[in-house]
């Protein structure tokens, strides 16, 4: 027997005028329940800060700097979370987080209408006798609506101007955290002495030599991930695709351990070239594949001609590896994904392709909005696709080649960075690519620090802490934003 499928339910405000519909204030125990859980989302970022504090004593070999950048972290982040929640959640759609899960509903007693997000923040200084708490029904039932989007051209440049800025200060503060942090604790003095001045101190030869390669590299390789990333799921037109869709990453592997096994190369210095080939050579196949036939290269055969290239280049390199062991203990290390051990002469050999990269990307990024809107539209407003199509091939070949050449294969940036980047700017790639670079950046800098710290004296390499953060991070924001066909 047939199931009939039963529709949502959706309460408006003449169902709940049926009901018998409390008037007047929430009740005194709903609304202490509700502030203070919107305590709690602040208290968390607090608490887990000072947690860490704690533990970077200085019996524990944490410095003065690590406490600082910790600390200072945990503030901002809570300071974020109250702004957010009580000004421009609560003032726009008159419901904190805890009011939404409680259903209550701040608002102004006299016109019953939101607070606005101005207001909302200034109570949070000084109490508002105006404002009042109701039930959600409640302010319903007595026309309460929330402030709809401001959606025009120029509120959405000011959004994206104001986001690139806070971006910046994120940026340049993870920066300084990762020359700050790290197994040997440094105070503030010898931080900005050694990079003011060379003294070959210990503390001087450590940053300039050590931390200062490590962040820069991570810096710009995470700005190309996420860039390549963005460019990979705009030509496929696939939410979920990465550089491994591709057969980018299979194949710098492949040649990675071909370098190994037939020459014994050891060293990521060499190499490094191997698996930029590697990346290449995928790349042209991949697209010559999709490129057979009437139709072009179109984003769904470039995802069969990555998988397929990818599966048949995993299956080799395995085949090497089980038949030597000094290309596995190797390939094993390469494989993980890290920024560590990497010096200046390794970035300056990737630097020309990785700025060669952007510079195509950031010139493409028209030409992609046009082939968002479909093939039969951009082929009807004049775009050459199988040039547009074979420009971002090369700037994704040249980025994540580099990068996976610099540092090994590194997940999770290419696939999570572009949907948080997407819900910022929207779908316009000139924008969208600027913001997946710094987004880029500051997560696999963080990843870094992360990784510096949790195992002290030891360290995890970023491509395990991505690992572990980015897999929860991506369920959530699938979760809680659907993803959409691109």
């Amino acid at each position: 027997m047939r199931k009939l499928a039963v529709a949502p339910t959706i309460h408006t405000s003449e169902d709940f005028a049926q009901q018998d519909i409390p008037r007047g204030p929430a009740p005194t125990r709903l609304r202490i329940a509700a502030a203070a859980l919107d305590l709690a989302v602040v208290a968390v970022p607090l608490v887990l800060g000072w947690l860490i504090v704690d533990s970077l004593s200085d019996e524990n070999g944490g410095g003065s700097a690590d406490r600082a950048v910790f600390g200072g972290a945990a503030v901002l982040v809570a300071f974020g979370l109250l702004v957010w929640n009580r000004g421009f959640r609560e003032g726009r759609t008159g419901q904190s987080a805890a009011k939404g899960w409680i259903g209550l509903v701040s608002r102004d007693a006299a016109t019953a209408e939101p607070l606005g997000v101005g207001r909302a923040l200034k109570s949070l200084l000084r109490p508002d006798r105006r404002i009042e708490v109701v039930r959600e029904k409640t302010a319903l039932v007595e026309g309460f609506s929330p402030i709809e989007k401001d959606v025009s051209l120029s509120s959405t440049r000011r959004r994206r101007l104001v986001g690139l800025a806070v971006l910046v200060v994120v940026f340049v503060f993870v920066l300084l955290a990762s020359i700050a942090i790290g197994a040997r604790p440094l105070t503030f003095a010898e931080i900005f002495n050694s990079l003011i001045h060379s003294d070959e101190s210990q503390a001087d030869i450590i940053i300039r030599t050590l931390r200062g390669p490590r962040t820069v590299l991570g810096l710009v390789v995470g700005i190309a991930l996420g860039v390549a990333g963005a460019l990979i799921q705009g030509h496929t037109r696939n939410p979920l695709a990465d550089a491994g869709l591709l057969g980018l990453n299979a194949g710098a592997a492949f040649m990675v351990v071909m370098s190994m096994y037939v020459l014994g190369f050891s060293a990521p210095g060499e190499y490094l070239w191997f698996a930029f080939l590697g990346s290449f050579l995928a790349s042209v196949v991949v697209f010559g594949m999709s490129s057979i036939g009437n139709g072009g290269a179109s984003p769904l055969s470039l995802a069969l001609a990555g998988a397929a290239v990818a599966f048949f280049l995993q299956a080799m390199t395995n085949a090497i590896l089980i038949m030597d062991q000094q290309s596995l203990d190797g390939y094993r290390f390469w494989v993980v994904g890290s920024v560590s051990g990497r010096g200046y002469d390794i970035l300056w050999q990737v630097l020309p392709f990785l700025v060669l990269g952007l510079v195509i990307a950031v010139a493409s990024t028209p030409s992609l909005n046009v082939l968002s809107l479909g093939e039969d539209v951009a082929r009807g407003l004049g775009t050459n696709i199988a040039v547009s199509r074979t420009l971002g091939i090369i700037a994704i070949t040249l980025l994540t080649g580099a990068a996976t050449a610099a540092c090994g294969p590194i997940a999770f940036i290419g696939l999570v960075v572009p949907h948080v980047a997407r819900a910022i700017t929207g779908p316009d790639y000139r924008w969208l690519v600027p913001y997946a670079g710094l987004l880029g950046g500051i997560m696999l800098v963080t990843a870094d620090v992360i990784g510096r710290v949790v195992v002290r004296p030891g360290e995890l390499q970023v491509g395990i802490v991505l690992a572990i953060f980015g897999a929860p991070f991506f369920i959530a924001l699938v979760r809680r934003r659907k993803l959409v066909g691109l």
